[in-house]
């Protein structure tokens, strides 16, 4: 947020577009999941695992089960609180109180994302190479042609 003002920063909160609010469900990865996909956080997604990490659910893991993004709230599958009547209902907790253990890449988007992100670091790795020669060659092959029509 770009503004020092509370109410300004609420009110881009209650007013953001849908894709904003996707952004701001952003939830940091697992060690072990840093490593493999060279990413340190994603967006939430429905049948994700994450760990709660804050409040008085710590530690606790369960699947995402429902998303609310005009709440911006996240249901998890093992957090539920216990009504007076004996009924129990999914507690919502902030995305950004939760870290994610296993990802959900059912989703070809988020694929996507994952490979912008650097996921196939060996592919890029051995790709990256042949184009820097290939540059190099066009380079030095433009050099001689600007000196020899020069002169």
């Amino acid at each position: 947020m770009n503004s020092t003002k509370p109410g300004k920063q609420r009110k881009r909160l209650y007013q953001a577009s849908n894709k904003e609010r996707y952004k701001l469900f952003s939830a940091p990865l697992s060690a072990k999941l840093k490593e493999s996909h060279n990413a340190n956080s994603l967006p939430v997604i429905k049948g994700d695992t994450v760990m709660i990490m804050r409040g008085d659910r710590k530690g606790a893991e369960g699947k995402v089960t429902q998303i609310d993004r005009s709440k911006y709230r996240i249901l998890i599958e093992g957090a539920n609180r216990e009504k007076v009547d004996g009924t129990n209902v999914l507690v919502p907790i902030h995305p950004s109180k939760v870290m994610i253990t296993r990802l959900n890449l059912d989703d070809k988007w988020r694929k996507q994302i994952l490979e912008r992100k650097g996921v196939f670091e060996e592919e890029v790795a051995e790709k990256k190479p042949a184009k820097k020669e290939a540059k190099k060659k066009k380079k030095t092959t433009t050099k001689v042609t600007k000196q020899s029509g020069g002169k």
